[in-house]
């Protein structure tokens, strides 16, 4: 009798062992590092336009707080599309870069991905961004699909920041996405 206890008794312990760690693998957290390239084009406004937008970010998720830091630095320059006789040498293309910085932003979970959104501090050429889009707001999507979960990131400018970058987001690829451990931290 003791023994079929026994024997009982261990095999409830084993398929208490399995079920937790099909817990803990069904479970997995989210990658919390991300980085990759905005490479898009803006939609014509006033008559400027389109614009190239390129260049490299990083978003890194703090899962204690739910909030995020994001960093961008990119370089924009009219297309050829804008240019003519008039305006085709180098000068006419009025390249500039912009350093985009979010600390603090609120993560909210979305259809195949997450979004960020919080106040975006913008820099025109290593100084300060004119005064009509200082003050703005920038969403962040994060998505991916089946075969990639996070491979797509749109972003998307608000308030007086639109007036230069668009209405419409800017779209680039997720080249990486880690935890802690894999970023080396």
């Amino acid at each position: 009798m003791k023994s079929k206890s026994l024997l009982w008794a261990t095999g409830i312990i084993g398929l208490l062992v399995v079920a937790g760690v099909t817990c803990v693998v069904a479970g997995t957290r989210a990658p919390n590092h991300f980085a990759g390239v905005v490479n898009d084009y803006t939609a014509v406004a006033g008559g400027t336009g389109p614009w190239e937008v390129r260049g490299p970010w990083t978003l890194d998720v703090n899962e204690k707080t739910g909030k995020a830091d994001f960093s961008a630095a990119v370089t924009m320059e009219l297309t050829d599309f804008a240019l003519s006789g008039a305006n085709i040498g180098t000068s006419g293309r009025t390249q500039h870069t912009h350093h985009l910085t979010v600390v603090g932003g609120t993560v909210t979970s979305i259809t195949n991905g997450f979004e960020v959104t919080g106040p975006v501090t913008i820099t025109k050429d290593g100084g300060a961004a004119p005064m009509s889009i200082q003050g703005s707001s920038l969403v962040i999507d994060v998505t991916g699909g089946s075969l990639v979960e996070f491979s797509n990131v749109a972003l998307t400018f608000e308030d007086g920041a639109a007036g230069h970058f668009g209405t419409t987001p800017l779209h680039g690829v997720v080249r990486k996405a880690v935890f802690d451990r894999e970023a080396g931290r």
